[in-house]
């Protein structure tokens, strides 16, 4: 479990970066509706990464304990967060561009492929010098 909870706070850590990029950008570019729809689909794509990784955590403990999984991974849930989200930045469409808070929803998982690439070429880097 050692790996997944450094994994899980890699993630979380970058997560909160790519927020604080879109909070700053938010408050000192002019692309202010940009970045708002940003903030917006960030928050929740972050959400929706804490949900997964608990929802995974708990099905592994399942599995390995009974050896049967105890419930689903919460995909009703993060689809119900997202849709939220995108309701929101279209009632208020002023404050929020709806495409940014696409590209922000999307986050978690450019976050979560991008920490597979670089924990894959740190093992095969690793495992080369040895």
């Amino acid at each position: 479990m050692f790996e997944f909870d450094s994994m899980v706070a890699r993630q979380r850590k970058w997560m909160l970066y790519f927020l604080a990029l879109f909070v700053l950008g938010a408050g000192f570019l002019p692309y202010t509706r940009v970045f708002n729809g940003l903030v917006l689909g960030g928050a929740i794509s972050f959400y929706n990464l804490w949900l997964l990784q608990q929802k995974t955590r708990a099905f592994g403990d399942a599995v390995a304990t009974t050896g049967e999984p105890r419930s689903g991974l919460g995909t009703f849930s993060r689809m119900a967060a997202a849709v939220l989200g995108v309701v929101v930045a279209m009632r208020f469409e002023e404050n929020f561009h709806i495409i940014a808070v696409v590209i922000g929803l999307m986050t978690s998982y450019l976050v979560m492929g991008l920490d597979g690439i670089v924990r894959l070429l740190s093992r095969k880097r690793d495992h080369d010098n040895q």
